[in-house]
């Protein structure tokens, strides 16, 4: 395997993609550029799509002291949903950015500016993914078709976000947490203010670990002007994550809290509580480990947030078992 990624492999593998993964391994050969677009190769972006629904739907039923089978089903939907809005999104950014992504040294082997998928053919994969999650979504409630629609805007505008602000991380959190809302109103039918803290503190969670994982391309990133916290926050970085970690575990806190204090026991409350603190212990563990100087540290800790998502939603779920 070449040092760099300036030309794509044979076999049209990613540069950042996990060594052995799925797709390159035993996925059929025609398949394999579309699924790459998809981001199927690198899986932990639809994780973090996904955990904050898990949030939404697991404080939900904490919060009417219920959990029944559309819960599970929600969970599930939510599951194939991250995974094909996820994809259809990264399809979408590739197309918008395939310019952009040809100057940059990690994404020059990306499907589109590698040769491997036409922007025909990416339109095309892209209307079929989500085709087929507004399928998944119309098994919801009314609202939370409304809210599930709604989060187009969001993922429409985001690839140009880093065009115009140095803070297209924002956008992203605003985008990527949209399913604690959805989630939460599949369940109870109406929107909450415990979801509205789950959806703050997403994104204030966003904020950290993409920043994180943009301080990979922060030289390419000047060279061709795109914009990022990571470029915005330079060498004072770990005061600014320092913040988003403080803001992320208070409003979760807040949430779990404002949700469980009128029905739950105590001992509900202090397990619930628990997934905060844990999932702050997590991120503080990110930022001592945190070299910003190098890009595998920088990849391997914004794919350990898969693991800081994961701890709310157990700790919830064992919440729930009490």
């Amino acid at each position: 395997m070449p040092d760099t990624p300036d030309i794509p492999e044979p076999t049209g593998q990613v540069s950042d993609a996990v060594t052995g993964n799925w797709v390159d391994t035993i996925a059929p050969a025609w398949s394999r550029p579309y699924l790459r677009l998809s981001r199927a190769d690198r899986p932990i972006g639809t994780w973090l799509l996904l955990l904050p629904c898990w949030w939404g739907v697991l404080l939900a039923a904490l919060s009417g002291g219920d959990f029944g089978r559309f819960d599970l089903w929600i969970i599930i939907a939510c599951g194939a949903g991250a995974w094909l809005m996820r994809g259809a999104g990264c399809t979408w950014n590739d197309i918008t950015d395939r310019k952009i992504d040809g100057q940059v040294e990690r994404t020059r082997s990306r499907p589109i500016p590698s040769g491997q998928v036409s922007v025909r053919g990416a339109v095309t994969w892209m209307g079929l993914q989500a085709l087929i999650a507004f399928g998944i979504l119309l098994s919801f409630n009314t609202y939370a078709i409304a809210l599930g629609i709604g989060s187009l805007a969001l993922v429409v505008i985001y690839p140009f976000a880093k065009r115009f602000t140095w803070w297209p991380q924002v956008f992203l959190g605003l985008a990527f947490n949209w399913g604690a809302l959805l989630a939460w109103t599949a369940h109870a039918g109406q929107l909450e203010w415990p979801a509205v803290m789950l959806y703050l503190a997403g994104i204030s969670w966003t904020l950290f670990y993409d920043t994180i994982y943009a301080y990979q391309d922060t030289e390419d990133d000047a060279l061709i002007g795109v914009k990022s916290t990571a470029r915005l926050f330079g060498a004072n970085s770990h005061k600014w994550l320092l913040a988003f970690m403080i803001i992320s575990v208070l409003l979760l806190a807040v949430a779990t809290i404002r949700a469980l204090m009128d029905n739950a026991n105590p001992l509900v409350m202090v397990i619930a509580l628990g997934g905060p603190w844990a999932f702050g212990w997590h991120l503080a563990w990110q930022m001592r480990m945190l070299d910003t100087k190098n890009p595998d540290s920088c990849l391997r800790l914004f794919r350990a947030n898969r693991n800081s998502g994961l701890i709310i939603a157990l700790f919830f779920a064992i919440a729930l078992l009490l």
